[in-house]
């Protein structure tokens, strides 16, 4: 993960230095041809450089934003969390009450539910055959969630922080091309559209990509917090049901010992029968 990070910051910051060798040749041909011939704009032009030096920060932001998203849905996966086939086989153990075979299957899983398994169920006790000691194992249960929750919220909490920069910079841009126009205007007098296209490029553009940025994290973040949440609680939800299947098993015997016999449905049907036999004989006699 470490090494993907790295390639990614070296990658991000490779295209923020030729976004800003780009715009600098741009400038500097503009200054050598001194206006005199009219360049036909490329899309690039028109939609990253004319933004000025602004875009730079954008740009690299939108580069994380994009990587945040993509790396967190290939993390948030079901398979990393609960797969199907690790839980069945814990639920068959606790079934059976192994609950030291359980531990040791759920360390060989580096899931998140293999790992809740084997800080858990240590604290199952034994001679408290009703529960199993379950207020311990809760307890547990709650202090791993919440150990582990900051570590796997990281990477969805960038893409909130980045959601609310990405319009401030775009404002800091805006803001910077209106002081350069209203400067061209008190330098020059007069609202010429040719000397205030640069500056009105600014404002826009920047304004623009960070709207764009935002759009894409504040609901990728909402989204992806949502279904983080919903793979803990459903590791949660495993390993509760492991347990109360063992505390079923132990006081199952316990449990059809304190149902009393003759109270059902069959019972009094056979016995109203049985009185209206006896009625019968009697009536006969």
């Amino acid at each position: 993960m470490k090494d993907t990070i790295i390639r990614f910051g070296v990658r991000a910051l490779s295209l923020g230095v030729v976004a800003m060798g780009s715009m600098s040749m741009a400038l500097a041909q503009d200054a050598a041809d001194g206006g005199a011939a009219v360049v036909k704009k490329t899309m690039l032009d028109k939609w990253v450089i004319d933004g000025g030096w602004t875009m730079i920060p954008l740009v690299i932001l939108f580069a994380i934003t994009v990587f945040l998203v993509v790396f967190s849905i290939m993390d948030l996966t079901k398979k990393k969390f609960c797969p199907e086939e690790l839980r069945a086989q814990l639920v068959a153990l606790m079934t059976e009450c192994r609950a030291q075979s359980a531990i040791q299957h759920a360390t060989t899983s580096p899931t998140y539910l293999g790992r809740l398994v084997a800080y858990a169920l240590p604290n199952i006790d034994a001679n408290r055959p009703d529960d199993l000691g379950k207020d311990a194992i809760e307890d547990a249960i709650a202090d791993f969630t919440a150990n582990e929750r900051p570590r796997l919220m990281k990477y969805v909490d960038m893409l909130a922080l980045a959601g609310s920069i990405a319009p401030s910079i775009g404002l800091f841009g805006t803001v910077q091309g209106m002081i350069d126009a209203f400067a061209v205007l008190a330098e020059t007098g007069q609202a010429d559209p040719a000397q205030l296209a640069g500056s009105i490029s600014v404002a826009l553009l920047t304004t623009f990509w960070g709207l764009i940025i935002s759009i894409l994290a504040l609901p990728a973040f909402f989204f992806l917090k949502k279904h983080a949440q919903a793979l803990e609680a459903d590791c949660v939800n495993a390993i509760q049901e492991m347990v109360n299947t063992s505390i079923n098993v132990i006081n199952a015997e316990a449990q059809l010992a304190r149902i009393p016999e003759g109270l059902g449905d069959d019972g009094a049907e056979e016995g109203e029968e049985e009185e209206v036999e006896y009625v019968e004989e009697e009536e006969q006699a």
